[in-house]
């Protein structure tokens, strides 16, 4: 996942929120008398990030100084390794068991970690944390997804929204689309290739199994289980049935009549590009997209709205996460906790949300007028929705969901240039779960 902003937008937002960074700190953190502290000496942690950028780094360095100021006794670290090998980095400093106290733990590295027995269980820190009562009801089930267990705070909520050209849409007289029929027909009417204008950013490269997963789950809406998503109810995939077959035809017809034909290879960067400069009208990602609109786009030349709903009119809500957690060897533990406690309390976490582009983890921030109004509002519209926009637990706890996205990547791929059915691929997909779900009994 590529996260394109820039240092203009977030130094005006960490300007604006100086003042709250200055009050915001956790109840723990006010309290500077830590083991390193009593001892005399200075800790020094070391902390590693993955989703890199450096408009990013700066924003966590500001909180950073703003801990050790309150935290004389400790000294952060911070490792910023480029995006592309970050996660194999921290993968590798884990296996090797080099220094590191705090590490970006995300939902598809969790397993791994925990599997390996890398990072730690929090439960004896979150038990007496004040503020984990107010984590929101996705935050909580991503902490706990791996087990039961809290091994990470996340730091913020990837959940996706459908941006939109409001000025193409309204030279045509066209409204946002509300399910994915709606995406097809309308962006077909949006697309005219001698003006090198298509209806729809379509992602075929890396992080695109996201959306050929997100359209099948809303076409299964009815059957599928909301605990263990790729399957229905009945215990079959959700790759078994002739409603995603259906989906994966609309799809296929989306980046044929919809797309740009190089579509097939984009990204998370090539998507947002295409949308900002005008090449597509439809976009579907992440809330860090904001940031980029906001500063890339005419104010009314586009806006947001809910994802798209499925035949039944349901939707999956979207949501990945990412966060910290604290390694297994760590020896300073206590003052990790501290660190990871002071990041995630609900002043920190919306600063920091603000200025990266999330959504944030605690309750207490859906009051917040930023979040109320504007490009957020189809986050608050969808979580309150939940008939529509039903939650569901992810894949991340079997073995085999690393392998599995890049299988379907390669496997779409092959499908929109015609070099396999919707058949073999979904046969393809259901032969893969089906043995997932036995290996993962054993």
């Amino acid at each position: 996942m590529v996260r394109t902003k820039r240092m203009a937008l977030f130094v005006l937002t960490c300007v604006m929120l100086t003042s709250m960074v200055m009050s915001g700190c956790g109840s723990s953190s006010k309290d500077s008398n830590d083991s390193a502290s009593k001892g005399g000496g200075t800790v020094t942690l070391k902390m590693i990030e993955s989703l890199t950028s450096p408009e990013r780094t700066e924003v966590l360095k500001k909180m950073l100084g703003e801990f050790e100021q309150q935290n004389p006794g400790i000294k952060v670290e911070l490792i910023s390794p480029p995006l592309q090998n970050a996660d194999t980095k921290i993968a590798t400093m884990l296996a090797a068991k080099e220094d590191l106290d705090v590490l970006e733990v995300r939902d598809i590295t969790a397993k791994q970690f925990v599997t390996n027995k890398f990072i730690e269980d929090l439960k004896a820190y979150t038990s007496k944390w004040e503020n984990y009562k107010t984590l929101n009801d996705s935050a909580k089930m991503s902490a706990n997804y791996i087990d039961n267990t809290p091994y990470y705070i996340p730091y913020g909520l990837y959940q996706k929204i459908l941006f939109y050209r409001k000025d193409f849409f309204d030279a045509k007289g066209l409204t946002p689309p509300a399910t994915w029929q709606e995406v097809y027909e309308k962006g077909k009417a949006l697309t005219d290739p001698a003006q090198n204008r298509y209806g729809y950013a379509y992602r075929g490269g890396a992080g695109g199994d996201n959306f050929t997963l997100m359209i099948t789950q809303a076409f299964n809406a009815d059957q599928i289980n909301p605990d263990d998503s790729m399957f229905l109810k009945d215990g079959k995939t959700i790759f078994s049935t002739p409603e995603s077959k259906q989906a994966m035809d609309l799809f296929t017809k989306i980046y044929q009549e919809a797309s740009p034909k190089d579509s097939t290879n984009w990204a998370f960067s090539e998507t947002v590009e295409s949308f900002v400069s005008g090449v597509t009208a439809m976009l579907i990602n992440d809330p860090d997209v904001i940031a980029v609109t906001k500063e890339k786009m005419k104010e009314g030349t586009w806006a947001t709205a809910p994802i798209p709903l499925g035949p039944t009119g349901k939707a999956p809500r979207f949501v990945g996460a990412a966060g910290w957690g604290m390694t297994s060897y760590s020896k300073h533990k206590e003052e990790a906790w501290k660190l990871i406690e002071f990041l995630s309390n609900p002043d920190q976490n919306l600063v920091f949300a603000k200025a990266v582009g999330l959504i944030p983890i605690h309750t207490t921030a859906a009051e917040d007028e930023f979040f109320k109004k504007g490009a957020y509002q189809p986050f608050i519209d969808m979580n309150s929705k939940s008939d529509q926009y039903f939650m569901m637990r992810d894949a991340t706890d079997y073995k085999g969901y690393g392998e599995s996205k890049k299988i379907a990547v390669e496997d779409n791929q092959a499908l929109i240039l015609n070099q396999r059915s919707v058949d073999d691929v979904l046969k393809n997909w259901d032969k893969y779960w089906t043995d997932q779900k036995a290996n993962q009994k054993k």
